[in-house]
């Protein structure tokens, strides 16, 4: 009878998981500069299920890697907050240093690395007490940081020396500046952590860094102007690349560069989230105070959704 128990008790816990799995949540966190808060959209109903008040000009936002925990940057505030993406309460709020933007965890989610774009500097700061640990000197006006997927490197881009600093969280030390195009904004590692995507806004293009070799491989021209954020399929077949001035969205080929398909977005999209399932995109576009939702099937947008004054950041928090 034993091997019988054992079956019964592994197809109980499936059952429980499932049913826990099925109890989860996925929301769209949206960070408004001018209106001090964060819109929060239902992604299965895109309707808003609440906006929250947090510190002045909020941009950079993150989402913990448990799904529990959503993290803001308030970059007038100097600060920083926590909210509770089930109950969507602020649980605290601290220092960031000086103009805080892009953000992002390590790898086991015990750790933010925070980029101050006055300060010329990462601030890195405990994850549950908001203690801050270090600082890590970076270039000048940096924007954003990205961890890689195996947990080894942060990559800060940093907008007028054009170049990314490759931080080594072993050490939390600069081990590598890479020169890049003019004007470096988002970045995305490919899953194996092998190559780094860049989008540079005022050459209008997407640059290939090679981590092994830590060097550009590659830059071509979008047909777009001024990218700002690039996001790649689960798959890593494509690179969607998002421009502020064309106002579009565009699908690049991973491997060639060469694009597959131009959707007309709006003005000032900027950043961009894809769901746990890679069948949405989500897009911050500023001027119209909305998101749009890109279908990746047939990559159109099949929904706009009304937002705070300014959407700048956007992250999808999977909440259990």
């Amino acid at each position: 009878m034993r091997p019988l128990r054992l079956l019964g008790f592994v197809l109980l816990v499936t059952l429980m998981l499932g049913s826990a799995r099925a109890g989860a949540e996925v929301r769209v966190f949206v960070t408004n500069e001018k209106s001090d808060d964060v819109t929060v959209i239902d992604a299965a109903t895109r309707a808003v299920v609440g906006t929250i008040r947090v510190g002045k000009r909020p941009r950079g936002v993150v989402v913990s890697p448990d799904g529990r925990r959503v993290y803001v940057t308030n970059s007038n505030s100097d600060s920083i907050s926590v909210i509770d993406a089930k109950s969507l309460a602020v649980l605290s709020t601290g220092p960031a240093g000086l103009d805080p933007e892009g953000l992002t965890f390590n790898r086991a989610g015990t750790t933010l690395y925070v980029v101050n774009e006055n300060e010329l500097s990462v601030t890195v700061l405990d994850a549950a007490s908001l203690a801050i640990r270090a600082k890590i000197a970076v270039g000048k006006e940096p924007e954003t940081a990205v961890a890689s997927p195996d947990g080894r490197w942060i990559a800060v881009s940093n907008e007028t020396s054009d170049d990314v600093h490759i931080i080594a969280t072993a050490s939390d030390t600069v081990v590598k500046q890479v020169s890049v195009p003019r004007n470096p904004r988002g970045m995305r590692f490919t899953a194996d952590s092998r190559l780094l995507f860049v989008a540079s806004e005022q050459a209008h293009v997407v640059s290939v860094i090679d981590m092994a070799e830590m060097r550009v491989v590659k830059s071509t021209p979008t047909g777009g102007s001024r990218p700002v954020d690039i996001v790649l399929t689960p798959d890593g077949s494509r690179a969607y690349v998002s421009h502020g001035q064309s106002g579009d969205v565009r699908v690049l080929d991973s491997a060639s560069l060469n694009v597959l398909a131009v959707i007309p977005v709006g003005p000032r999209t900027w950043w961009m989230a894809l769901t746990p399932d890679g069948r949405f995109l989500y897009a911050s576009v500023g001027r119209a105070n909305e998101v749009a939702v890109i279908d990746t099937r047939s990559n159109t947008v099949i929904a706009r959704i009304p937002c705070g004054t300014l959407p700048w950041g956007v992250a999808i928090a999977d909440t259990p």
